[in-house]
């Protein structure tokens, strides 16, 4: 992927498309930027949303105001991300590819033997430039709200790597309705607001605290006229698996028909919308649970949990629609574009399917049926609903499927007409795109491969201006874009797609589809298009070359790896918690000998 060129000429405005805000907005005086060539940004990162999860692409569940942000601006169905979130979330701060901004893989998943190695930081090294620094040097306030998942130390906290304003969790996840890590995994809830420790008020929820939070800062520098970059890093709906009530209660009535007939009506539905090919076929997941043989607890639970995890998603809706609603009120809402994205695809990991897991959990929550999705609960979908949530794609997070990569993509600016409203693309896009499409649209130019005085990763990316014009194909063309994360692997070129996932989600052959025929993963090509084959393997075998990338240790998968992680890290609270015990001991029984033998000088004196 080469570099990209600035293009200006975007900045004319037509009258608003107005969105209809999900409830009403504090009115003060509009205040318009004084500048309307340099647009404010918005982006809208949700966590774990599987491909269908979004109403305008086939989800049944509620995300009005999403959708309105696509409907006035444009859909990308054929849009890549990597298999699990830092990854993702360097490369979309940076628009450089993973092993090049350091997170070949992340902390939770990295075998020990890849630890520290070139491009293995497993946190955002300081190589790269991020949307922050590009655009702050731009003269824009740069903010960012919720997950940042990074680097935790001072160094590569946001408000050191660009952000002017920020409140932000350093880890993979946390709950949603207190101040608590997930246990096993974190010993507390690293929440910092710009850069010092944190504390989350009593009537917490992470979808609304990191949105209000987003607001009080937008407002608090609205006097300076500066236009703002704005990075809103949904908890939601990564586990814990939480919603207020009120949301679980409106899907009463939905999902006791099972994870397969939801599957089949989502990809009934994204054919309707245009966002898959009418009559492409898919696959049954094998790690895909049997609905018909789960007894009638099992189901109950089942049910629940999909009911928390729709609940969850139109909370976090309602909160893009509020804050569209109090940009509307400030005269900001036709001068911002808007990018809504997930960082990977939908979550199957049930931390329940190990017993001593779930003897851990059932220890430290309360997870009775009735309580999951609900404060104090822990609660996750598992890989039936997830292959729901992906469809109508094979594979989910942590793989190289595209259930695994390819997510929603929207972007829109409602007041420039040359983005084509309501509109649809197929073509190939990828998440280090986002980057230069930004600053394309804002007239900031690259920085080059030079930053402060110092060469730095050049971006990787290419902008998508064009296609959001509406020039068919994509910017890549049949250029190849090749990925890598935890031993699977893939590589891009055209319509096609060379792919290899190690077990247990694959069994490490490499295989050729066509993504534009059979966006299911369905039917290999790879003894039907020999020369394709060879070719795009040798495109992979360069890039693997070029970034970097090492060969999983025999035995390796992501999951276990989560759970050695997680086992490890409880290991050494435990033994902490066993040594203060001890010590605290020790000092017990020795003031206890020092007042006996006191007690015993003053009867003898």
């Amino acid at each position: 992927m080469g570099a990209y060129r600035i293009r200006r000429g975007m900045t004319a405005l037509v009258a608003a498309l107005l969105l209809a805000p999900a409830q009403a907005a504090p009115a003060p005086a509009p205040n318009p930027s004084p500048n309307p060539k340099h647009p404010n940004i918005v982006i809208l990162l949700a966590d774990d949303w599987g491909f269908s999860d979004v109403g305008s692409f086939g989800a049944e569940f509620a995300t009005p105001n999403i959708d309105a942000l696509a409907y006035a601006g444009m859909r990308f169905s054929n849009f890549h991300v990597a298999g699990s979130c830092s990854p993702t979330r360097a490369m979309l701060q940076t628009g450089v590819m993973n092993h090049r901004n350091g997170l070949g893989n992340m902390p939770e998943t990295i075998p020990d033997a890849h630890r520290g190695r070139p491009g293995y930081d497993t946190v955002m090294n300081h190589r790269v430039v991020t949307l922050g620094d590009l655009f702050g040097a731009a003269g824009y306030n740069t903010y960012l709200t919720g997950k940042w998942h990074l680097g935790s130390d001072a160094t590569r906290l946001p408000e050191a790597r660009g952000y002017n304003r920020a409140f932000s969790l350093a880890d993979a996840g946390a709950d949603n309705f207190e101040q608590r890590p997930i246990e096993g995994m974190y010993d507390t809830a690293a929440w910092t607001e710009n850069g010092k420790p944190a504390t989350l008020p009593k009537n917490f929820y992470s979808s609304t605290f990191v949105t209000q939070k987003m607001i009080d800062y937008i407002d608090a520098d609205r006097a300076s006229g500066k236009p703002f970059l704005a990075s809103i890093n949904f908890l939601a709906n990564h586990i814990p698996v939480q919603a207020p009530d009120s949301d679980i209660a409106r899907y009463a009535a939905l999902y006791k028909d099972g994870w397969t007939k939801l599957r089949e009506a989502r990809a009934k539905r994204a054919a309707a919308l245009g966002i898959v090919p009418a009559g492409a076929p898919m696959v049954t997941m094998a790690t895909t649970p049997d609905w018909a043989k789960l007894d009638v607890e099992e189901r109950a639970a089942a049910v629940r949990v999909m009911q928390a995890y729709a609940g969850m998603a139109t909370a976090m809706d309602r909160e893009v629609g509020r804050l569209v609603a109090h940009l509307k009120a400030i005269g900001q809402y036709e001068n911002t574009i808007f990018v809504f994205l997930s960082d990977n695809g939908a979550e199957p990991i049930d931390p329940y399917s190990r017993t001593r897991n779930r003897l851990f959990l059932n220890m430290q929550y309360d997870t009775s049926t009735a309580n999951i999705g609900r404060r104090g609960s822990f609660a996750a979908i598992g890989p039936g609903w997830a292959s729901a949530a992906s469809s109508p794609l094979a594979g989910y997070k942590f793989s190289a499927t595209e259930g695994g990569l390819r997510v929603p993509l929207i972007v829109s600016w409602p007041g420039n007409p040359k983005i084509r409203a309501g509109a649809v693309n197929g073509g190939l896009a990828h998440v280090t795109d986002i980057l230069p499409t930004l600053a394309e649209l804002a007239g900031v130019a690259d920085h080059g491969g030079r930053w402060k005085g110092k060469a730095v990763e050049p971006v990787t990316g290419r902008s998508l201006v064009p296609m959001l014009g509406g020039a068919p194909g994509s910017v890549h063309g049949d250029d190849p874009l090749g990925y890598e994360l935890s031993g699977n692997s893939a590589l891009f070129r055209g319509d096609y797609k060379l792919v290899r996932n190690l077990p247990p989600t694959g069994d490490g052959s490499w295989r050729l589809y066509d993504l534009k025929n059979d966006p299911g993963e369905t039917k290999d090509l790879t003894a039907a298009m020999p020369d394709r084959f060879a070719a795009m393997m040798a495109d992979y075998r360069a890039y693997a070359k070029a970034n970097g990338v090492l060969d999983m240790p025999a035995g390796y998968t992501a999951d276990e790896q989560i759970n050695a992680y997680a086992w490890k890290q409880q290991g050494r609270k435990r033994a902490i918690q066993a040594g203060l015990w001890l010590g605290g001991g020790i000092a017990a029984i020795v003031g206890l000998l020092w007042w006996w033998r006191r007690r015993k000088r003053r009867a003898q004196g």
